[in-house]
């Protein structure tokens, strides 16, 4: 079934980039950094897990046949990215799934940093919607998109806050 294959993908896709923050973690931690926000990320991995558990669970009670419009989400899946490998390149090992703030360094002003102040949030917004309706997962797209917009705001507003520590 092709839910099973683009899920397994974007699985592996999340646990190497797992690998890649904590092997960065460590090195953050030994340079003095500390972390911010850390009661709201049990809920951003719990709605990446269920994200793509629901994806996988709608997709197969829906049937192994894509929808006709797949091609478009899946398009938009793909043109995100490499705005995605961008923004952590850019970020080199100051990359991180979590907040970590290290005493003295200035924030980044490169890369897609130049132009947005979060690339990689507009990638997994775009990702969390396009993503099930390749497989015709519909409500996961629109549940999944409200969830995310809400642990985003706070996210967001907890990250501006600890950058602002590392210009004052």
């Amino acid at each position: 079934m092709p839910v099973v294959l683009g899920v397994a993908l974007v699985a592996a896709q999340r646990l190497f980039e797992l690998v890649l923050a904590r092997g960065n973690e460590r090195r953050a931690r030994a340079r003095g950094a500390v972390e911010r926000g850390r009661g709201h990320y049990p809920f951003i991995v719990a709605l990446h897990v269920s994200w793509l558990v629901s994806t996988l669970v709608e997709g197969i009670l829906r049937g192994p046949d894509l929808p006709a419009y797949w091609p478009v989400p899946l398009a938009l899946f793909l043109l995100v990215q490499p705005l995605r490998y961008w923004a952590v390149f850019s970020l080199g090992e100051r990359w991180n799934t979590k907040i970590l703030i290290v005493p003295g360094e200035k924030p980044v002003s490169r890369g897609p940093y130049k132009y947005l102040d979060h690339p990689n949030y507009v990638v997994v917004a775009v990702e969390i919607l396009a993503f099930p309706l390749i497989f015709g997962a519909w409500v996961t797209a629109l549940v999944f998109t409200v969830l995310n917009a809400a642990i985003l705001s706070v996210r967001i507003r907890e990250e501006n806050r600890a950058l602002k520590e590392l210009v004052s």
